[in-house]
């Protein structure tokens, strides 16, 4: 609206100053006197200046005139083609002024006069394949979607546009959310160009979020062929996509194809912590507790976590709280000043009720890096001693505001995951889960985190009695027995 307001005032101030400018040469006195073969003119001021426009125009004409002359003379000794290139040529001209127009326009963020430009251009050119594209690009900018779209295709029914324009039709339907759509013409323009990384990466992204993990994993195959990604992370992502796999052949009730799965993931990554926890179970279902164990423990050394200690305890589930201590020493020798490790073995000297033993085990912890954790643990090693209800309440309560420790953050938007999982729940990008601490002030709790993991194990309840449950760890009963159980 502003635009056509200050259009109308330039073309108003303009008439007002040719008017003005004729009337001052009509008032104006004197004039000229133009003497040519004896005839004489006499000229008024006005009357040189429209003589002087008609001179200007006269010559612009005449060069030309010259130009076709020259033009029907070279026809006329055999140039067959002289003629039509003088016209092309200022067809041409035009058409590539208009194109030139059109791109700063679009640099400009001008997107109408872009569209006027390439709309000229188009029309002057028989270039189809650069006025289309403009025109597409354009229409983008306006939120002209229909012609963009309809652009966008005619580049597909051409060979040498082809993956322009199914690479155009993709971007337009991942921005409106359809990603079914979006994933089909993904696949096109990777078969049209395997080796375009931005189309790879795009694949990639919308398979994970289809849970498509062996076309991911060709994908991915494909980017590391082409020397888009390293092999280490390639190993890394691969051992994410085969563990997914196995999940989900695990939920289809395939358990051996799922095993063979998650052992092959473990193996393209021994630091990935789910992998190596699935890969233990499975070789625990096998009866190789061996080798569950030698995972377990050899991924408690680059990273330790919590699901990797609550996995361990899995390989003998009814040992004594004294035998499953000792053999826990080959997590706790590891890393022995990791947070983790101190609060592993602070938990497991609690299921054997040394609770000393489990105070020097977390040491100045819960002074130089309190967590939730560490200090619901501390309240227990305070109960297990036998201290005042108010001791026990105040630990408690530092934990309800105390940071949660390290959690599954997406590194991409910094979302807090209750599980690990292949792909962020709130930004769908793949594999950037990340074990860490979040941002000060969240609060959300991991499964993996709980206040005191079930880590201890349990005999099974004979008949008639009851199996102690983790409350009992803060209110100990006197006179309990070993087996972590008690008469009704």
């Amino acid at each position: 609206m502003i635009s056509t307001l200050l259009k109308i005032a330039v073309f108003v101030a303009i008439v007002t100053a040719l008017t003005w400018g004729a009337v001052q040469l009509m008032d104006m006195q004197g004039g000229a006197i133009l003497a040519i073969g004896g005839y004489e003119i006499a000229l008024s001021a006005l009357q040189m200046v429209f003589a002087l426009i008609f001179l200007v125009v006269l010559v612009w004409v005449g060069l030309k005139l010259l130009k076709l002359l020259y033009a029907v003379f070279r026809f006329l000794n055999g140039d067959q083609t002289a003629i039509s290139r003088h016209f092309d040529r200022n067809r041409e001209r035009k058409g590539f002024e208009a194109l030139s127009d059109s791109l700063f326009a679009m640099a400009g963020g001008e997107g109408h006069l872009a569209m006027t430009k390439a709309k000229r251009a188009d029309k002057y050119l028989d270039r189809p394949d650069l006025t289309t594209l403009l025109k597409a690009q354009a229409a983008e900018m306006t939120g002209d979607s229909r012609t963009a779209e309809e652009s966008y295709r005619a580049l597909v029914a051409k060979d040498s546009t082809r993956f322009v324009g199914v690479h155009g039709l993709m971007q337009q339907k991942l921005r409106a959310g359809d990603n079914d759509t979006a994933l089909g013409l993904a696949r096109k323009a990777f078969d049209i160009k395997p080796q375009h990384e931005g189309v790879q990466d795009t694949l990639l992204k919308l398979q994970a979020e289809k849970s498509d993990w062996s076309g991911a994993r060709e994908t991915l195959g494909a980017k590391l062929k082409s020397g888009n990604l390293p092999r280490d992370v390639h190993k890394r992502r691969d051992a994410v996509l085969a563990l997914s796999e196995a999940k989900d052949v695990m939920d289809e009730g395939q358990d051996m194809k799922a095993r063979e799965s998650a052992i092959e993931a473990n193996r393209l990554s021994p630091d990935l912590v789910p992998a190596a926890i699935m890969a233990a179970r499975a070789h625990i279902e096998k009866g190789e507790q061996r080798k569950a164990s030698k995972i377990l423990s050899k991924t408690w050394g680059v990273t330790p976590h919590p699901d990797i200690a609550a996995a361990f305890a899995e390989i003998e589930p009814k040992e004594t709280p004294e035998a499953r201590l000792k053999r826990f020493r080959t997590l706790t020798k590891q890393n022995p000043d990791h947070p983790e490790t101190r609060m592993l073995l602070a938990e497991l000297h609690i299921a054997a009720e040394n609770f000393p033993e489990a105070k020097r085990a977390l040491g100045h912890l819960v002074t130089d890096d309190p967590t939730g954790r560490s200090l619901t643990l501390m309240a227990a090693i305070e109960r297990g001693e036998g201290s005042d209800d108010a001791v026990v309440r105040g630990w408690l309560t530092r934990a309800l505001t105390a940071p949660r420790g390290p959690q599954w953050i997406c590194e991409n938007c910094q979302h807090i995951h209750a599980n690990w999982s292949p792909v962020c729940e709130n930004c769908s990008a793949f594999d950037t889960l990340a074990w860490k601490r979040p941002p000060a002030g969240e609060v959300a709790m991991p499964t993996g985190t709980e206040m005191l993991p079930l880590i201890v194990g349990q005999k099974p309840a004979p008949v008639n009695t009851m199996t102690v449950t983790d409350a009992d760890v803060l209110d100990p009963i006197p006179g309990k027995t070993d087996d972590r159980t008690t008469e009704k």
